[in-house]
């Protein structure tokens, strides 16, 4: 799946199947479920969740806990718009 497919599925009601669970935390937070994204990730311990949980905390406006989540992934605090961050990181792990 490429990025382009990631944000077509967003049109739907249901994430893509065989999706990480990063992936699918992207996926609901680009459904203004925050929630529900935060959950997937928040006990995960890969580097992959951790710089998804550090996005999700730039989205709630905790900037303190976010740079303790950058960190955790080894990722440089976000400089752009969340969507431009939303889109890196979708990419990166649709690559990977």
């Amino acid at each position: 799946m490429d990025l382009k497919s990631f944000r077509d599925s967003l049109s739907g009601s249901a994430a893509p199947t065989g999706l990480g669970s990063p992936l699918q935390a992207l996926w609901r937070a680009a459904k203004d479920d925050w929630d529900g994204a935060h959950g997937l990730v928040q006990d995960e311990q890969s580097d992959e969740a951790a710089w998804v949980h550090a996005y999700l905390h730039r989205v709630e406006g905790d900037l303190g806990n976010a740079g303790y989540w950058y960190r955790r992934a080894g990722k440089p605090v976000a400089k752009g718009t969340l969507d431009e961050e939303w889109a890196e990181i979708s990419a990166a792990l649709l690559k990977s």
